[in-house]
């Protein structure tokens, strides 16, 4: 294979969200526009997230390469100035979503983490559809239907919000901060 050329470089192995994402922000800021950034990932939903935060600031997302686990993210700095980064504007505590579960209102617990981490550690009744699998199954999901999206941090069901949002979805509520503070009733398997 052809080695891909890249201006500089985002050690991110061995990080959970949102941690990819917060250095390759950091890195992404200080880059010439034009200029190709490498991203080295092992976490699996860092593709989905790369990809997702690129869309949402306007860097264009070049691809992502699997090198023996090694995820290898590549992205171009927008030229110019880059747009401001979209944060879905509908948000919830855990707190507000425990209170809507225990009153038995009709509602989706949405989580767009990875499987691993769902099969683990879940909200009771939550359907799993990781960031990555979102727009190939939107099928799945009742647009008029009231759906509170879920991750580990908040960032990826922002981006799982912004894209079912685009997608006509009429009330989608991101859960800030998510699994990461989860306090309520959890299950596995």
């Amino acid at each position: 294979m052809e080695t891909i050329k890249f201006d500089q470089q985002v050690d991110a192995k061995g990080l959970a969200c949102p941690m990819p994402i917060v250095r390759t922000k950091k890195v992404m800021n200080d880059l010439e526009p034009g200029r190709v950034l490498e991203v080295q990932a092992t976490d699996k939903g860092s593709t989905a997230d790369i990809k997702a935060w690129a869309g949402s600031t306007g860097h264009q997302y070049l691809g992502t390469v699997d090198e023996g686990g090694v995820l290898k993210h590549y992205l171009r700095k927008a030229s110019g100035e880059e747009k401001e980064e979209k944060k879905h504007p509908l948000v919830a505590s855990n707190e507000e979503l425990q209170l809507k579960l225990a009153s038995n209102e009709d509602l989706l617990v949405l989580d767009v983490r990875e499987s691993a981490e769902f099969v683990f550690n879940h909200i009771p009744g939550a359907m799993s559809i990781p960031l990555g699998d979102i727009e190939n199954r939107l099928n799945e999901l009742n647009a008029e239907q009231t759906i509170y999206v879920v991750c580990h941090t908040g960032n990826r069901s922002d981006f799982a919000a912004q894209k079912l949002t685009e997608a006509g979805f009429k009330n989608v509520i991101n859960v800030i901060p998510g699994m990461s503070k989860w306090t309520g009733e959890t299950k596995s398997r």
